[in-house]
C-alpha cells in the first residue's frame, strides 16, 4: 500500500494557494465518514508517480497526516487547462463495512498462450475499465482476464470473469462484452493507374496538327496544298474566260 505524507493546511485565498502549488505543493481536501471535511496539501514529488497511473483512482492510499494514518480513495482530480498539471485533489476517507462504486482497470495476461492471436488475431478491447460495486475495504487492484486457449472469434464476457467475493458489475441487466479476438485486418495495396498510351505516331513526333493548314502539314512533299491548287485552277479559268472576251470579233464583210 502507497503511504502519502499530507499536511494540514489553512489557506483559503486563490493567493495564498497558488503560492502553496507555486511551492511544490497540491491542494486537497478529505471527507467522508464520520470526521469533518480537512483541508490539506501534498507534495507533488511524493504522489506523482502513482498519481500518472491509470489506476490511481481506484488504488487505496495510506493518507499520513501529521502523524495519524487513515486509508483513503482518490476520487477526483482537477488539471491546470494549460499546463495539464494537477492543481486539486479530491480524497475520500474508507469507512469500514461501506459499499463504494467504482472503476476498475482490466488487464490481460498470457498473451503467447492465445491460439488466436499466435495466428495473426487481434486482441479488441471494448472496455479499459469495468465499474464495480464492492466493499470500500476490499478494492481490487484491476481485473485480471486470462487470455489462454482463446481463439479468433471468442467474445470475453463479465460471466468469464472470477470477481473477488462482493463485488459485483454496476450493469446487472446484461452480459457484457469486455474484449474480443478478432480476425486479422488485411491491407489491400492500392492497384496502379494505367500507363498512360502515347499519342499515335513514332515517340518524340509532334501529334497531328488540326484546324486550319493541317492540310498544308499531312501533303506530300512537292505538292502544293489542294486549296492552292484551287486556287490555281480558278485563276486560270477566269483568264481565258478573260482572252475570250478581249479577242475582235470579225465584222461581216460589207455588200458591195
Amino acid at each position: 500500500m502507497n503511504n502519502v505524507k499530507a499536511i494540514k493546511r489553512d489557506s483559503t485565498t486563490a493567493g495564498e494557494i497558488n503560492k502553496l502549488r507555486n511551492k511544490g505543493f497540491i491542494p486537497a481536501i478529505l471527507y467522508g465518514g464520520k470526521d469533518p471535511n480537512t483541508k490539506i496539501s501534498i507534495e507533488k514529488k511524493t504522489i506523482n508517480n502513482i498519481l500518472n497511473s491509470d489506476s490511481f483512482l481506484s488504488t487505496v492510499l495510506e493518507l499520513d497526516i501529521d502523524g495519524k494514518k487513515q486509508k483513503v480513495l482518490a476520487r477526483e482530480v482537477a488539471y491546470h487547462v494549460v499546463s495539464d498539471e494537477p492543481i486539486h485533489i479530491d480524497f475520500m476517507r474508507i469507512v469500514s463495512g461501506s459499499k463504494i462504486v467504482i472503476e476498475i482497470p482490466v488487464k490481460f495476461k498470457n498473451h503467447d498462450e492465445s491460439p488466436g492471436l499466435k495466428r495473426g488475431g487481434v486482441l479488441n478491447i471494448v472496455r479499459r475499465k469495468v465499474e464495480l460495486k464492492c466493499p470500500a475495504d476490499k478494492i481490487p487492484d484491476d481485473i485480471l482476464i486470462d487470455l489462454t486457449g482463446t481463439d479468433i472469434g471468442t467474445s470475453i464476457k463479465i460471466s468469464s470473469v472470477k470477481l473477488p467475493e462482493n463485488v459485483t458489475p454496476t450493469i446487472a441487466d446484461r452480459d457484457f462484452v469486455i474484449a474480443t479476438v478478432a480476425a486479422p485486418t488485411i491491407v489491400k495495396e492500392p492497384e496502379k493507374p494505367a500507363e498512360e498510351v502515347p499519342a499515335e505516331g513514332a515517340e518524340g513526333e509532334a501529334a497531328p496538327a488540326t484546324g486550319e493548314g493541317s492540310e498544308a502539314a499531312t501533303a506530300k512533299e512537292g505538292e502544293a496544298p489542294k486549296k492552292e491548287e484551287k486556287g490555281k485552277d480558278q485563276t486560270g479559268d477566269k483568264k481565258q474566260a478573260g482572252d475570250k472576251k478581249s479577242s475582235p470579233e470579225k465584222k461581216p464583210p460589207e455588200k458591195k
